[in-house]
């Protein structure tokens, strides 16, 4: 595997096979660098060393808890919203500081500002989507829920060596009862530090257990359970994907026959290059129910990916909808107060009771 250049980072064979890994399958063990260390072979020190200056050069982002933000009590929602082009910077800038937007992109499409929001157990969705409407001065805005999860995992061939045509097994999910309702004190406690970025050190998940006054082994237990019971997806990493080489961030977007969608949905999601696939509602305007994410090194990988599904599928009616932006990506933050703070400053009686704008 050969070195390679992204930016101004050459990232080495062993760099590479890291971010790879790191994706998936961060170790959930007391020394997880050293269990890294061990599938690269290399020490643990040189390991750390070697994460950090990823971190610092901002291609990690953070590794930490992917929670199931359905299984936590909270409601979420893709929406989409049009602004006037010469307000789009000042529009996303309101939308972004909402507590619960976790991804915010300007997109090449009439709706130009897309944007992820979820609320916790008993606030209203809508009301919120109407205040961020309002304040942000929009013209026009969907609220795109998922209807239908098909997949979710973003797994970057950083080696970018992998064919855009290639197929993967769709994730399994885990299925459980239990929700936000059922967590104990605890629990709460777990995944509010679960969902912290992972210390840089040798133990990292004892100083998570120092802070809860438990043991090292029942924080490690506790994130296990997590993904038992499906309220955590996995432990991994989230990168920066630009800065990873992936500057083709392409949201695609297609129309497809009612009765189809379930077995075109479970097509799409078998594709590698795809990370999210959804089915969303269609309005009269917006006749797309199918979403899969797309990233690629450049928009010619995109475009094979494409080639291949429509090849493999018929379909023809698509959108391919870049983000040309990128305003604001972080993990939901679970359990934190800020949420009641923005709601009681922003959201209005009106807000409450009136209907999503559309």
């Amino acid at each position: 595997m050969p070195s390679k250049t992204v930016g101004r980072v050459t990232l080495d064979e062993r760099d590479q096979e890291l971010l790879n890994i790191i994706q998936t399958s961060f170790p959930l063990v007391p020394r997880p660098f050293a269990a890294l260390g061990e599938r690269l072979g290399e020490s643990d020190e040189t390991v750390m060393d070697r994460y950090q200056r990823l971190k610092d050069e901002r291609i990690i982002r953070q590794v930490s808890a992917i929670f199931d933000t359905r299984k936590l009590g909270y409601r979420s929602s893709l929406v989409a919203t049009a602004v006037d082009e010469d307000r789009v910077d000042e529009a996303a800038a309101i939308i972004s500081a909402h507590p619960g937007v976790s991804h915010n992109y300007r997109r090449d499409h009439e709706f130009n500002i897309w944007w992820t929001v979820a609320v916790p157990p008993g606030e209203d969705l809508e009301a919120h989507v109407n205040a961020l409407h309002r304040l942000a001065g929009a013209t026009s805005t969907r609220i795109l829920p998922t209807l239908k999860l098909y997949k979710i995992g973003v797994d970057l061939d950083v080696t970018d060596t992998r064919s855009m045509a290639a197929k993967t097994q769709i994730p399994a999910h885990a299925d459980t009862s239990r929700t936000a309702d059922d967590l104990t004190e605890e629990e709460v406690g777990y995944v509010k530090q679960l969902q912290e970025d992972l210390a840089v050190e040798a133990a990292p998940f004892a100083e998570m257990a120092a802070r809860l006054g438990v043991s090292e082994d029942a924080v490690i237990k506790a994130a296990e359970a997590f993904i038992d019971e499906g309220l955590m997806r996995r432990f991994a990493a989230v990168l920066h994907h630009r800065r990873a080489g992936f500057g083709a961030n392409a949201m695609s977007v297609w129309n497809v026959p009612e009765q189809a969608t379930d077995e075109l949905g479970l097509e799409l999601a078998g594709y590698a290059a795809v990370s999210h696939c959804y089915r969303r509602p269609t309005y009269p305007d917006w006749p797309y129910a199918l979403f899969g994410m797309i990233h690629a090194t450049s928009k010619e990988r995109v475009e094979e990916a494409v080639a291949d599904i429509r090849e493999r599928t018929g379909l023809d009616d698509y959108r391919l909808l870049y983000s040309t932006k990128e305003y604001k990506k972080i993990r939901v933050r679970y359990f934190d107060p800020t949420y009641d703070a923005w709601a009681a400053a922003h959201v209005t009686d009106a807000d409450r009771h009136g209907e999503v704008t559309i």
